[in-house]
């Protein structure tokens, strides 16, 4: 039988199930026995979205106008004069793949800003290790047990809700690791929810979960149980299965499009999310990368419609969301044998919402010249990431302090946010 105060210790419980018939017959009683809760608080909310696989910036938003580009890149290069396909030419400097029409117009909105040349201090190429620094917010520290998104929900100055941190995701990521309570949610509609921490297995007996459950005097297993109870009540309460995006809003049928429909769902429930996580993957172009057309043009074209639809469904929600992509770092700026891109060193990011200063390439991106290249060969980092995630983090959410958000870290925020 598990030992009552090691479940406490671990701080976190795992349920997977297709709806309460797959729960536990205990939880579903304490489940449907509680009072539905009102909505919560209205609150700020920022999405993040990471790019997994390493998106190449340099064909996202390309510095078509830089003559070395078209030599380093003589068959992926692209260029707004093409009367098909052309780039979508933004300040004469820079302009958006093609794919990427649809969020176009946020761009000259001015709601939309675009960080060029970023990424992480630490120059390794390793997937794993670039996207674990970037997810713990402490580039150079293996060792940081905590994710910068968790910390973040932490520093907000108030009581979390069940649904303050919600990644649409099958695994809690990095960056919501911690103390502060935390969701995976991989399908509302199946209530396939992972409390954050060390959760215990999915399968474990309900025999030993109902023992357990007996010896916490019906408190829900302690606060960390309850509030998974909490978020599968509130769940169960709303017609999750009919939800209508509004102002006519078309979400693509792609995994990437029905996780931003799924954030839209609980935005609008005001279940008091503050953070929410998606991801977006396939972004490893070794080969076959494509210009107008190929896996890179329709990957791209997924997560501009995506973003899109989601912004539009927003509707009188915009002026408290704000979009965040990044992805662990860019391509080569030589392409390959195959038509392709090798891992690099920075990329491009996107931030999204009415309280940006957009219409504006954020970059100091001397020269594609071999000499302004890191190792004559990748566009080097000139703007940390963190500069971007505090100053977002910071403004959006309006945290009470920001010290200890990024720990080690005492660089100067970018200021894409209004005042």
């Amino acid at each position: 039988m598990i030992h009552r105060r090691a479940f406490m210790k671990s701080g976190a419980m795992a349920l997977f199930a297709a709806g309460f018939g797959g729960v536990p017959n205990f939880i579903a009683r304490a489940a449907e026995s509680s009072k539905i809760i009102p909505p919560y608080k209205r609150n700020k909310v920022l999405i993040c979205i990471f790019q997994r696989g390493a998106m190449d910036g340099l064909m996202a938003v390309s510095p078509f106008a830089d003559p070395n580009l078209k030599t380093l890149r003589p068959t992926l290069y692209m260029s707004p004069a093409q009367t098909q396909g052309g780039m979508l030419d933004l300040d004469g400097q820079f302009a958006l793949h093609p794919s990427l029409q649809s969020l176009s117009s946020y761009f000259t909105e001015g709601r939309m800003g675009i960080v060029h040349g970023v990424g992480s201090p630490n120059n390794t190429r390793s997937h794993f290790d670039a996207q674990d620094f970037m997810e713990s917010g402490t580039p150079f520290n293996k060792g940081t047990t905590s994710g910068w998104l968790n910390r973040a929900i932490g520093l907000t100055g108030h009581e979390a809700t069940p649904f303050s941190a919600v990644s649409i995701t099958n695994a809690l990521p990095r960056s919501l690791y911690g103390d502060k309570e935390a969701l995976a949610i991989s399908n509302l509609q199946d209530f396939a929810i992972q409390m954050q921490g060390n959760p215990m297995a999915g399968n474990m007996a309900a025999k030993s979960f109902e023992s357990l459950y007996d010896q916490t005097s019906n408190q829900l297993l302690n606060k960390t149980g309850k509030e998974s109870f909490e978020a599968m009540r509130i769940l169960k309460s709303t017609d999750i299965k009919n939800y209508q995006p509004a102002n006519g809003a078309v979400y693509p049928n792609s995994p990437f499009g029905n996780s931003l429909k799924q954030i839209a769902t609980l935005i609008k429930m005001d279940v008091g999310m503050e953070v929410a996580f998606a991801e977006s993957g396939g972004w490893d172009t070794h080969f076959n990368q494509g210009t107008v057309n190929g896996a890179f043009a329709r990957n791209l074209r997924d997560f501009s419609d995506s973003i899109a639809a989601f912004w539009k469904d927003m509707g009188t929600y915009q002026d408290d969301v704000t979009v965040m992509t990044m992805t662990e770092f860019g391509r080569t700026a030589h392409q390959n044998g195959t038509g392709g891109t090798d891992h690099g060193r920075a990329s491009c990011l996107f931030v999204l919402g009415n309280d940006i200063v957009g219409g504006k390439v954020y970059h100091q991106i001397k020269s594609l010249a071999k000499s302004d290249l890191e190792d004559g060969r990748d566009l080097p980092v000139s703007t940390d990431f963190r500069a971007v995630f505090s100053d977002v983090a910071m403004g959006h959410l309006k945290l009470k302090q920001t010290k200890g958000l990024f720990p080690g870290w005492d660089g100067k925020a970018l200021n894409l946010i209004k005042g």
